[in-house]
């Protein structure tokens, strides 16, 4: 009996322990199961972001390609005079031989004004012209980008470069097909399938080329533009839709990964872990203690181990891993896997963190390292200061140099700012392009500005790099903490506004203050105020004469703006024109000016003779593409001819881009309008510039001209221009005259024109006419 009861104990107490047993294993079973299945969303997930961003660099690689042959071809000194001559016979071979060089489907000829000239291409000409009149426009606005277009349903990729002989007389434009190469080399390189949908304007959509199974077209077509899963015969698909800008319908490139793929290997340790399970449910009535202990130990183990992976965690190392039986093997597995899974997430957090051409963190880390050293010391305010910084004239660089030659010029920048910034704690980055941030922990406003000259200074030492010498220079903008800002973002961004005036204003470094600061409280009232004073007639026209030197006949002046508060009385232009030029709102005050100007011209009585007035643009005026069809209305409206008015630029306002300058100062010239270059001597222009531009007058800078009674080589340089501007058929007019003799030495040396305080003070318009009757 009591053998009997012992053994049915035994069996019972070997029963309950077995069952809690498989209970338990079921459980870590079902805990790693949901864990790999999350690992592997994850993991899919994350690879399709980099497949998606292999597609996309497949296809800037398919854009540079095309580019670069568009860029040999145009290049071509036959294909030039060919062109330049019109041998159309011969522009339609070297198209058709140089596109089935390159592998271009479509490669065509367009003229200056965009329209087609020659085309070889699979398709009939009149099927791609209303593509390439909607193309054409927007690959001439960008020419090192790229376009989709969908031609008869099938997706091209298209490129269009300037052929240049020096200036641009035509475009050559290229065409290659996103076929079934494109998806096979993908399907090489990263194991995805993909799938190309084309919408047309016309018709359903359809998948183009396709790695995947014809019976799969049909639901790929089903998802939609949101991607999802999609069954199939091999397992769950995951699949993820990346939209290509493209004219002439949509087209979307779906990349479709398996689940089962990444699962299976995992299945395969679940299989190990079930026959470890099994051989311990067998020895365990043997020794239920010593099993439990060597077999549930580890499995806890590894289920709290994937829970730390899905949690991100890659840095606590997997135990058991030193057992040589069938646990240790799932556990070395999960750790060669944990070792896997960090390094990658390393390395996508360094791609994430730091710049990959200088090696220095890049703008993200950056604020971070700002907002860790905001909150180090909470108890005390430990002051820090931003500096940022960006190279001028960079992308003339570029321009002339080439982009390679432009990143070496970055490395080596980032080399000398390294050499300089050398404490612990402080930080050089790279925010992007070609500008720079250095962050100085527990230094003040004095400090940093020395460090900025201090970087100011190692760039007055010319660079060399590949037997060029560079010369280099920078506009640094402060803002320190917490008396600038209050935060990180803030702090970065007020760093960056000081940086841009510091660039305006050429002065090599400037401290963030609120009046630079469009957006701050205290500027916000006055564009609020400005607003209001041109509403309600507030500003004032005031003239300052321009006298002849020479005898010359008709009377000029200069137009200025005077501001007359109600409360403040007369403001100084000082205190408003600076701020208008930043906010943009000078382009309101210049209207109001041209059309005050205008309406004053036109009630001018017979008797008062001819008079021409000076009205100044800003570089917000003369990149505005409506300028002169603004200026044409009002000279309309008041019955005024545009010769009676002067218009003047600054040097800055034409070099910020020359281009498109140059092209709105020749409309301006056709309307009739004199064109004078102000403050001239003082900017960057050179003189083939000045030769190009279709220029009257050269207005010689008043620090010039003040500074003749105290030095010669002042005296030299209004000479030397004075000369150099009669050469060119320009006049002179030198402005700042203060005294008589500076008055008699500028007719001495046959100089046209004088304005300054010794001839007359800005008055009103109205008394500009008393004074115009007192001079005879």
């Amino acid at each position: 009996m009591w053998q009997t009861l012992w053994r049915s104990l035994i069996l019972r107490l070997v029963g309950v322990s077995l069952l809690l047993l498989l209970v338990v294993q079921l459980a870590g079973f079902a805990v790693v199961r949901a864990s790999i299945e999350r690992n592997a969303r994850g993991q899919i997930a994350r690879q399709l972001d980099v497949d998606e961003n292999v597609w996309r660099r497949l296809l800037e690689q398919n854009a540079e390609r095309l580019r670069q042959g568009s860029a040999l071809l145009a290049a071509d000194y036959g294909f030039r005079s060919a062109v330049h001559s019109g041998e159309e016979e011969t522009i339609q071979s070297v198209l058709e031989n140089h596109g089935e060089r390159i592998g271009a489907a479509v490669t065509a000829l367009l003229g200056t004004d965009m329209a087609l000239r020659a085309i070889s291409a699979p398709v009939p000409a009149q099927a791609l012209v209303p593509t390439l009149a909607l193309l054409a426009p927007q690959l001439a606005s960008s020419p090192q980008g790229s376009q989709v277009a969908v031609v008869e349903g099938v997706p091209y990729q298209f490129v269009m470069v300037p052929m240049r002989a020096p200036v641009v007389i035509g475009w050559v434009l290229m065409g290659f097909p996103l076929g079934q190469p494109l998806a096979d080399e993908m399907r090489q390189l990263l194991s995805v399938n993909v799938a190309l949908v084309v919408q047309g304007t016309q018709g359903p959509a359809a998948v183009h080329v396709s790695t995947l199974p014809a019976p799969l077209h049909g639901p790929v077509l089903a998802m939609g533009a949101d991607g999802g899963e999609l069954a199939s015969a091999d397992g769950l698909l995951l699949a993820r839709s990346s939209p290509l800008p493209s004219l002439n319908g949509q087209v979307h490139a779906v990349l479709l990964r398996s689940v089962d793929a990444v699962v299976a290997p995992y299945r395969q340790l679940q299989v190990l872990l079930s026959i470890i399970t099994a051989g311990g449910l067998l020895l365990f009535a043997l020794g239920s203690g010593v099993m439990a202990q060597r077999v549930i130990s580890p499995l806890r183990s590894l289920m709290r181990a994937t829970q730390r992976l899905s949690r991100g965690e890659y840095d606590t190392p997997m135990e058991h891993t030193g057992r040589r039986d069938e646990i240790g093997q799932l556990s070395r597995s999960f750790d060669r896997m944990r070792l896997d899974i960090g390094a990658q997430q390393r390395e996508i957090k360094h791609l994430a963190y730091w710049d990959r051409l200088t090696g220095l963190p890049n703008r993200e880390r950056f604020r971070d390292a700002v907002v860790q050293a905001m909150a180090q010391s909470p108890g005390e305010v430990r002051p820090l200061c931003v500096l940022t910084l960006d190279l001028d004239r960079f992308k003339h660089v570029n321009d002339v140099m080439g982009y390679a030659f432009g990143d070496r010029l970055l490395q080596a920048v980032a080399g000398r700012l390294q050499a300089l910034v050398t404490l612990p704690g402080d930080m050089v980055a790279r925010l992007g392009g070609n500008e720079f941030a250095v962050l100085l922990q527990g230094a003040g406003a004095a400090a940093a500005h020395t460090v900025a000259q201090q970087i100011l200074a190692s760039f007055e030492a010319p660079l060399a790099l590949e037997e060029q010498t560079v010369d280099l220079s920078a506009g640094i903008g402060i803002a320190c903490w917490p008396a600038d800002a209050e935060d990180a973002d803030t702090l970065l961004s007020r760093s960056e506004i000081a940086m841009y005036a510091a660039k305006r204003k050429l002065s090599g470094a400037v401290r963030y203050d609120a009046s630079i600061d469009s957006s701050s409280a205290q500027t916000l009232s006055l564009l609020t105020e400005l607003r209001h004073a041109v509403e309600h007639n507030e500003l004032r026209l005031y003239l300052q004469p321009k006298v002849p030197l020479h005898g010359q006949s008709g009377w000029a002046a200069e137009a200025l703006v005077r501001w007359q508060h109600p409360q403040r009385g007369l403001v100084p232009p000082m205190e408003f024109i600076p701020f208008a030029e930043q906010t943009g709102f000078v382009r309101q005050l210049t209207l109001w000016m041209f059309e005050e100007v205008a309406h004053f011209l036109a009630l001018l009585p017979a008797t008062a003779g001819a008079l021409r007035v000076s009205v100044n643009l800003s570089t917000r005026d003369l990149l505005d593409p409506e300028l002169s069809q603004r200026l044409g209305d009002i000279l309309a409206r008041h019955g005024v001819a545009a010769s009676a008015f002067c218009l003047e630029i600054t040097e800055s306002a034409i070099m910020d881009d020359p281009q498109r300058a140059e092209a709105m100062l020749n409309r301006l010239s056709e309307q009739g309008f004199k064109l004078s270059i102000d403050d001239f001597g003082t900017g960057y222009s050179s003189l083939a510039y000045l030769k190009r531009l279709p220029v009257d007058e050269l207005k010689i800078d008043k620090s010039f001209v003040m500074g003749m009674e105290a030095g010669e080589d002042d005296a030299m340089i209004v000479r030397s221009t004075i000369d150099l501007a009669h050469n060119l058929g320009l006049t002179v007019v030198a402005e700042g005259v203060e005294t008589a003799a500076i008055l008699e030495r500028l007719r001495a040396l046959a100089c046209d024109e004088a304005q300054g305080y010794h001839i007359s003070r800005p008055v009103p318009a109205q008394e500009f006419l008393a004074w115009q009757q007192r001079q005879g």
